[in-house]
């Protein structure tokens, strides 16, 4: 029997996700809900995790939502608010809601390739599609790796060009000793449930600034000025309306887009224990790399500063049948995977931006459509067995030697 056949026999019943939600964080919950007469909505235990969060990442202020699609569309309405339509800078590979948020909005978007090394988009092409139009470059930290360089951030702060950060896949890597969604006007964080942090659904807007903040508060919550802490600026659109109750002054088209007491529970919960499920999945990380056959297989991604969402596997060179084999033996041995990496690979091929710019768009990305057809994510989490890591390893590599030949 081959090697490769040999690795199959015995299955690693490995999912995207597991134990993400623990007893601890149920009873956290629980302790809630036996109080004689709990508040479940929006209240003390969500500002309580917006100021934890805050500190966590060292930013000044957060702003908790109900998922991290929201929280981009309220960093996307806040920046129309403020500087009004233009392009904005997007990456091929990120999740959707990015892109749509900045459609929805009303803003064109501009695309650029991947950079290999971190999945993020490549620091060139970006510099050179900022025009007077572009109003934000809208960077995503694929996977947990670090998308940022200095000579990057220097160039937008000299342009005037605003940056927001999606760490949705981040949460916890670093850039010059800084957590990433500490750099850019906004950032934005999902807590859906395979993420580094969960509380089942939710989001949160990170900024340093007091403005912003404002004007995020009052679009989660229908555009109301009473979302406002600054008693000054709810004075102001008292006074400037005389004839309205200052109960209901709704001073920009809002949502609501709140989240809940339980969802914040949860998030408290899960943050006492981050910093050291980060680390374990940062050593899942570079055990898979370092086990791959580079050969074969990428391992050369830029894992410093990283906090690893999903152990990224992608085939060096392109092969239709090497990658073909690769997913049906994770099938057959009970590995889920999600073809493409984040967001699942190439967003231009996708229907609703093949209406906006054409069937052939997708040609000018050759490197983000590289991972679209020849890459993917493999769960990770802090108790992932050593031994399934290793296991994987070698059937890949097993794999990939009897299908093309060497050791």
């Amino acid at each position: 029997m081959n090697h490769a056949a040999t690795a199959l026999q015995t299955r690693l019943d490995w999912p995207l996700m597991k134990n993400n939600i623990t007893r601890d964080d149920l009873d956290a919950v629980c302790a809630l809900l036996n109080q004689e007469d709990p508040v479940l909505t929006q209240s003390r235990n969500v500002r309580a995790f917006e100021r934890e969060w805050s500190e966590w990442v060292g930013v000044r202020y957060s702003v908790f939502v109900n998922s991290g699609s929201s929280a981009n569309l309220l960093t996307l309405a806040a920046l129309k608010d403020r500087v009004g339509v233009g392009e904005i800078i997007l990456p091929t590979v990120t999740w959707v809601s990015d892109i749509a948020a900045a459609l929805h909005c009303g803003f064109t978007p501009v695309f650029v390739d991947i950079d290999p090394r971190t999945l993020g988009m490549d620091h060139r092409q970006i510099l050179e599609k900022i025009t007077p139009r572009t109003r934000a470059v809208f960077l995503t930290h694929v996977l947990g790796y670090n998308a940022l360089n200095r000579t990057l951030l220097d160039e937008l702060a000299a342009r005037g060009v605003a940056l927001l950060e999606d760490v949705c896949e981040s949460h916890g890597a670093t850039f010059e000793g800084r957590k990433l969604g500490s750099f850019g006007l906004a950032s934005n964080f999902s807590f859906y449930y395979a993420h580094h942090l969960s509380t089942v659904e939710g989001g949160m807007v990170c900024t340093n600034d007091a403005d912003f903040y404002e004007t995020v508060r009052m679009l989660r919550s229908h555009g109301m000025i009473r979302e406002l802490e600054s008693e000054s600026r709810r004075r102001d659109y008292a006074d400037e309306h005389p004839d309205l109750n200052p109960d209901f002054i709704f001073a920009l088209p809002g949502y609501n887009v709140r989240s809940t007491e339980i969802n914040a529970v949860f998030g408290r919960s899960q943050l006492k224990r981050l910093d050291e499920g980060n680390r374990r999945r940062g050593e899942n990380l570079a055990l898979f790399l370092d086990n791959l056959n580079p050969q074969w297989y990428q391992t050369d991604f830029a894992t410093e500063g990283s906090s690893n969402y999903a152990l990224t596997l992608v085939l060096k060179h392109p092969d239709e049948a090497l990658m073909a084999a690769v997913m049906a033996a994770m099938r057959t041995s009970g590995v889920e995977f999600r073809r493409g990496t984040a967001g699942g690979g190439n967003q231009i091929r996708q229907p609703y931006l093949k209406r906006l710019l054409g069937p052939d768009a997708w040609k000018d990305f050759p490197r983000a459509d590289h991972v679209h057809f020849f890459g993917a994510y493999i769960g990770n989490y802090p108790t992932l067995e050593r031994d399934k890591i290793l296991r994987l390893c070698a059937m890949l590599n097993a794999l990939a030697a009897e299908m093309k030949g060497g050791d």
